[in-house]
């Protein structure tokens, strides 16, 4: 029996109102079928997160978008709580043997350097690859499959055309991920 997909984007911003970039892929986002925004900050600006509700949003999805500001080589503190609070072992289970198995999973990460910066001899010295690899490491032990990242390097000073080209490279993929069947 197969199922419609529906895609899940959790993000996380701590100044939402203050990222043009994000807002913009949000937007599109939002305007697409079967696609379920969670703004982190805006449910949880405690960072008390309800475990159980998230678990249900994980086995209701079969896309799993986290979307954020690189922030400090990471990803900002509430999305990392989320990660530590939600995807623990009684959720995931063993390494590969999950209820996440066979999910898609991809970020979407906005960074304010240029991708130049993001190299070896560049002012960070690593790539995002590098710095992401631990978001590798947790989707492959979730057992999902990894989608490499959809990243928007001078996040902070990009315009019109170049936005709205990430924006809808962002609203192609998840057109064509939704339009596949799973089973």
């Amino acid at each position: 029996m197969s199922q419609l997909s529906k895609a899940l984007i959790l993000y996380a911003h701590p100044e939402p109102k203050r990222s043009v970039a994000n807002r913009a892929l949000l937007k599109i986002a939002r305007n697409l079928d079967n696609v379920t925004v969670r703004d982190l900050y805006a449910y949880y600006p405690d960072f008390f997160i309800n475990v159980h509700r998230e678990h249900q949003l994980l086995r209701e999805h079969n896309i799993i978008v986290f979307q954020f500001p690189i922030h400090t080589y990471s990803c900002p503190a509430l999305m990392k709580e989320w990660i530590d609070r939600v995807l623990n072992l009684q959720f995931t289970g063993s390494l590969g043997a999950s209820e996440l198995s066979g999910k898609l999973f991809r970020l979407v990460v906005t960074a304010g350097a240029t991708e130049a910066s993001y190299q070896s001899g560049g002012v960070v010295g690593y790539s995002l690859d590098d710095i992401l690899l631990p978001f590798k490491i947790m989707a492959n032990a979730c057992g999902m499959v990894w989608v490499p990242p959809l990243i928007l390097y001078r996040a902070r000073r990009i315009e019109g055309d170049e936005l709205q080209q990430h924006a809808l490279e962002f609203a192609q993929w998840l057109n064509l991920s939704l339009a596949e069947e799973r089973t």
